[in-house]
């Protein structure tokens, strides 16, 4: 596991800066860029990711931005971006607050508006590292952070003089670091961001060990409903896509009301339940539908629906054909939303 990189030089030159506007509003929030020289832009743009944060490079000729209310409805990744300049001068204006950073750390906040600049010489590009935190596993106030958004932060010293030294670290060694070494660095990362942020703001952090399960916890479960119709999707595939020991997985839905197999299992329940009532799936055998969604077992599958729905998958089958409504059942609790996955198009 190493950097994901991304070049504009890969494209034609007149397409580089269209390249890049498109990189940054579908893989970082959406936003309007203008280039102070379209033509001969570059850009370079690389992530690495570490569990429930992510580390990325830019590297960009002069640009300008703008984010608006309608760009955050949009799209918002929920985010607090820490960024530290490494080369140029970056302008960046939110909430009121304004700032000029040149070598120092600066914090914005995708859920609002914000506009941003960057300079340097003739001949040069800015270059920045961002640690991308999901307000959800950030313990600060929201309130208390709008006060640091948009303004240098640290100085020479402290935490953020700790936490800078972290990034240039990172971008130089993570990429040799396995992938459970990476989920551990990014813990450390949030923490020091955490620190840096509470220093500045004079108050403690909150919990930060618990923000973080609960983001692991719901990528997990987003993970498990992608990947139903994987009949080889177990507690142990999920624990190990994840750099989670099996113990870790199952401490994590100790307080939930299913357990991983079973979540995993009422999940292909509820999309079998779903696809069972289609009539354009009406040609598709039960056991085929069973088998779409990681069934191995006919027999099984029949049992355990019985034992959820109260009837058997034939019936339910026969009894939407009659009616047209689903018959006597709800969707199992705690399952994966039952959304479908595409089927193929049959061959005649």
């Amino acid at each position: 596991m190493g950097w994901s990189r991304e070049s504009a030089d890969t494209v034609s030159e007149e397409d580089r800066f269209d390249w890049f506007r498109e990189r940054v509003s579908s893989g970082l929030m959406p936003v309007a860029i203008a280039a102070e020289r379209p033509s001969g832009f570059r850009a370079e743009i690389s992530q690495l990711e570490l569990g429930v944060v992510q580390l990325s490079t830019f590297t960009f000729s002069p640009v300008s931005s703008h984010r608006n209310r309608a760009h955050v409805r949009q799209g918002d990744p929920e985010q607090y971006q820490l960024a530290l300049v490494t080369q140029g001068t970056f302008r960046t204006a939110q909430l009121g607050n304004e700032s000029l950073v040149t070598g120092g750390l600066v914090l914005t906040d995708t859920s609002r508006p914000m506009e941003n600049a960057s300079f340097c010489d003739e001949g040069q590009q800015t270059e920045a590292v961002m640690l991308q935190i999901p307000r959800s596993v950030l313990p600060l106030r929201s309130d208390r952070l709008d006060r640091l958004v948009a303004q240098r932060l640290g100085g020479g010293g402290g935490t953020a003089a700790i936490l800078a030294d972290f990034f240039r670290a990172l971008v130089r060694r993570g990429p040799t670091c396995g992938p459970e070494e990476l989920c551990r660095m990014g813990s450390v990362a949030l923490d020091l961001a955490t620190a840096c942020l509470a220093q500045q703001l004079d108050v403690p952090a909150e919990a930060p060990a618990e923000a973080r399960a609960q983001v692991m916890l719901q990528r997990i479960l987003r993970f498990i409903d992608d990947n139903l119709g994987d009949p080889d999707l177990t507690p142990q595939t999920v624990a190990d896509r994840h750099h989670i020991s099996l113990r870790g997985l199952y401490a994590l839905f100790r307080d939930r009301p299913a357990s991983v197999a079973e979540t995993i299992r009422r999940g292909r329940l509820a999309r079998c339940h779903v696809d069972l009532a289609r009539p354009e799936l009406s040609g598709r055998s039960v056991q085929t539908i069973a088998a779409h969604w990681g069934f191995a077992s006919a027999t099984a599958f029949s049992r355990a629906f019985r034992e959820v729905y109260g009837i058997t998958p034939t019936e339910h089958r026969m009894a939407t054909r009659r009616t047209g409504v689903a018959r006597n059942v709800e969707k199992p609790p705690e399952g994966p939303s039952a959304t479908g996955r595409p089927w193929p198009q049959r061959v005649s």
